[in-house]
């Protein structure tokens, strides 16, 4: 097969679109066998929503979650330039969820600032088979070498593209056109522009990231 369906995600996270785990106090049954109430998945779900980063200079350099954002606030790396209505509640405090964030202390950004991993690919071709052009959940989704490693394909960003399962499977060890198959787009590095063209994308959910986004 094409597919590398094993490649490991970004554990630096480094910017792209961050998926904050829900944290279950412990107790004495396991947390995985009593389901989360209403409130928790609420809470766990709003902790997911994307958060606009800027620079220093008020520059969008990245998409992350609340969670990590609050953290970076929490940490005194950021503060907060837009919030929404929500709130998340500690033991002693409450506190505003963000929409958008600024760095405290200015980042240069290299003009490839994404490491190769799974999750930026599938960030990159925005969750869509390469072949089929339909959408699909990350899960039902793998990586496919449009040229075979058998061929001497490599693994890199100019190589790999998301592929559901069925093309993977019709594409098989072959390249696109002995399977029959048409890319569509020529897959590039994941570049601080391709960053900015999905900042604007999930920007249209949000009227606070505007301003700082179409101009």
């Amino acid at each position: 097969m094409g597919s590398n369906r094993h490649m490991s995600a970004d554990s630096r996270g480094g910017h792209a679109l961050e998926a904050g785990r829900a944290i279950v106090p412990s107790s004495e049954s396991p947390a995985s066998s009593r389901p989360l109430s209403p409130l928790s998945m609420r809470r766990a779900s709003l902790m997911q929503e994307p958060v606009l980063v800027l620079n220093a200079t008020y520059e969008p350099i990245n998409v992350t979650a609340v969670r990590r954002a609050m953290v970076l606030m929490l940490k005194g790396v950021a503060q907060a330039e837009e919030l929404h209505n929500a709130e998340v509640h500690s033991a002693a405090h409450s506190h505003r969820v963000p929409s958008v964030i600024r760095l405290l202390a200015y980042r240069h950004i290299p003009q490839q600032s994404r490491a190769l991993s799974r999750k930026n690919i599938l960030l990159r071709d925005r969750n869509t088979c390469q072949f089929c052009s339909r959408v699909f959940p990350s899960s039902e989704l793998t990586l496919d070498h449009v040229v075979p490693r058998s061929r001497g394909g490599r693994s890199s960003w100019e190589n790999l593209v998301a592929c559901c399962y069925q093309c993977n499977n019709s594409k098989g060890d072959r390249t696109p056109e002995e399977a029959g198959l048409k890319l569509a787009r020529r897959p590039r590095p994941f570049t601080l522009h391709t960053s900015r063209q999905l900042m604007r994308l999930i920007g249209h959910r949000d009227d606070r990231w505007r301003k700082y986004l179409f101009y």
